[in-house]
């Protein structure tokens, strides 16, 4: 199965050096969140099932970290070998491959491999968040093979707003795992998802320059005494031209094509 793609979301992910080599880890972020300025630092980490991400909230730089755990636990040794200086990653999460009674409560053994996991999330300040609802995060169809919890989230210790997450089982679809959801408070900003706009050469642009032209034309310079009279000219200009630009524009969805002005 190859990479999704849609115009509407930002993909995120490493370029694999060997073609033959099928991705693990991807992030997708929406479009509309483009002004908390979402950066993939191959810097930090330079695996291939690593993925560190910054963005900015209130002018504070945060990170997140997407992790896939294989048979081998390549990913997670490569992580406790390293060292990574960095603060403020806000939330650790991803298929870790590892059954303990940590999270599992059925399982009633305990991995050494969750003690590096463990370590891994105490280096970035994190820890282990509790579901909701408990429920198994990776589903067999095989007869005889129990249902898994495996996919885990690690998030910033002491937080008020991000303690817990919920699991999803009946939207995975044709997935064997369920997703984990969990809401991230961002900055009180108001996105717009449509755009006032004029075509060039339309109908609309020409009626747009000769309101223009009309305003310009009935502008009355004959009583400018003062600083204060400028002023109220200049705004009765900048308001009229509004009117005439929201009374010819049409409404445009923003999409990821769309130009800024």
């Amino acid at each position: 199965m190859g990479t999704v793609y849609h115009p509407n979301w930002l993909l995120f992910t490493r370029n694999m050096d060997n073609r033959s080599d099928s991705l693990r880890v991807i992030a997708f972020i929406n479009i509309r969140l483009s002004f908390q300025r979402f950066s993939l630092h191959s810097d930090i980490s330079n695996h291939k099932d690593v993925l560190f991400i910054s963005f900015f909230n209130n002018s504070v730089c945060y990170y997140m970290l997407n992790i896939y755990s294989d048979s081998s636990h390549m990913a997670l040794k490569y992580l406790k070998d390293i060292e990574v200086n960095i603060d403020n990653v806000l939330i650790m999460t991803g298929d870790f491959n590892i059954r303990d009674s940590l999270w599992d409560p059925s399982f009633p053994h305990h991995s050494s491999i969750s003690d590096d996991l463990m370590i891994i999330a105490d280096s970035f300040n994190l820890t282990l968040s509790t579901s909701t609802n408990p429920s198994p995060t990776r589903f067999s169809d095989t007869a005889g093979e129990s249902n898994l919890v495996i996919n885990l989230i690690f998030l910033q210790y002491g937080s008020s707003e991000l303690n817990q997450h919920l699991i999803c089982p009946d939207h995975r679809l044709s997935s064997d795992h369920a997703p984990l959801i969990i809401n991230i408070p961002i900055d009180n900003k108001f996105i717009n998802t449509s755009k006032l706009w004029i075509a060039s050469n339309s109908e609309q642009e020409t009626a747009f320059v000769k309101d223009l032209i009309t305003i310009f034309e009935n502008v009355e310079m004959n009583n400018i005494a003062n600083k204060d009279n400028l002023e109220d000219i200049v705004n009765h200009i900048g308001t009229s031209i509004n009117r005439a630009w929201t009374k010819n524009a049409k409404q445009l969805k923003i999409s990821r094509h769309s130009k800024q002005w």
